[in-house]
């Protein structure tokens, strides 16, 4: 599982702060406040994703896609649980994925794994299958709320993998 502490705090933070985003890093075996899941999941609280060293980067990542695609007025008022609908919790998991394409060391393929590790369930039985096949309604929901070319480089966000046909 890819952590924090691989990628380092840095590009992350720039990352979040392009989307009026703040990353609070938190201390070593510190609880992480707003954290829905606990341990060294990233919380939420406001406009701040909290994290640990020892955070997935695809926690970060679906914590910080759900301030995105979440409405500005909800937003300040959100603390742990940022969950709407499920039409929102799938776009997360899509935009969480675009998102990992612009850190440098991680990319969709290695977040799509570390998804399908932790224990990201879909219909068709991976986060590969329903990001490729399976995943027209999150990307409907998600181009309503976020401007997907809003993404920093490397690749545009609707973009094949590397390699696809």
């Amino acid at each position: 599982m890819l952590t924090l502490h691989d990628i380092g705090f840095d590009s992350p933070r720039a990352l979040l702060a392009r989307f009026h985003l703040a990353l609070e890093r938190v201390a070593d075996g510190a609880p992480i406040p707003g954290s829905y899941w606990g341990e060294s999941e990233a919380g939420l609280i406001g406009h701040v994703v909290h994290a640990r060293a020892d955070t997935p980067v695809h926690s970060l990542l679906h914590e910080a896609a759900h301030l995105l695609v979440m409405p500005a007025e909800r937003r300040a008022g959100i603390h742990t649980d940022a969950s709407d609908c499920q039409q929102e919790e799938d776009a997360s998991c899509y935009l969480q994925v675009l998102l990992a394409d612009v850190l440098p060391g991680v990319g969709r393929n290695r977040l799509m794994a570390d998804m399908d590790a932790w224990g990201y369930s879909f219909r068709l039985g991976s986060t590969r299958a329903w990001f490729e096949g399976d995943a027209d309604d999150a990307r409907a929901f998600l181009t309503g709320r976020f401007a997907l070319d809003s993404l920093p480089p490397p690749a545009h966000p609707l973009a094949p993998p590397a390699g696809a046909d």
